[in-house]
């Protein structure tokens, strides 16, 4: 059973209540933590719909990049460890354009409006993602 709305339109709903009802209603200081509160709810949507299979993709970048398996972030701890004693630099096939990729993964959740991100993806062919 799909049961609607889903929390992605619920999250838009809200979204839009902080946006166009409550703050132009609301005194200067207070306006504006609804603006930023409306931000929140927008980065949460994304977070739900993009990181998943962004996390994945990373930890399976890091595991073939150190030949190791684990969680996450002890993969990414070993890789900071790894970089920090010299065993792995930007020579290493596959490092920076991992780091490319969680930057821009990133990107698209927290700022997906960021002039240079969004730049960079329609140089890529792929348009925006929000």
């Amino acid at each position: 059973m799909h049961n609607q709305p889903s929390v992605d339109a619920l999250l838009d709903i809200i979204a839009e209540f902080l946006r166009k009802e409550a703050a132009p209603r609301l005194p200067g200081h207070t306006a504006f933590h609804a603006r930023v509160a409306a931000n929140a709810v927008d980065i949460i949507r994304r977070e739900l719909s993009l990181s998943p299979p962004a996390l994945a993709a990373e930890r399976a970048r890091l595991e073939q990049l150190l030949g190791e398996t684990g969680e996450l972030e002890a993969l990414n701890s070993l890789l900071c460890e790894r970089i920090a004693s010299g065993a792995i630099d930007a020579e290493t096939p596959g490092l920076l354009d991992h780091l490319w990729q969680v930057t821009l993964d990133k990107l698209a959740v927290d700022q997906p409006g960021y002039s240079t991100y969004r730049a960079w993806l329609a140089r890529q062919g792929e348009g925006a993602r929000s």
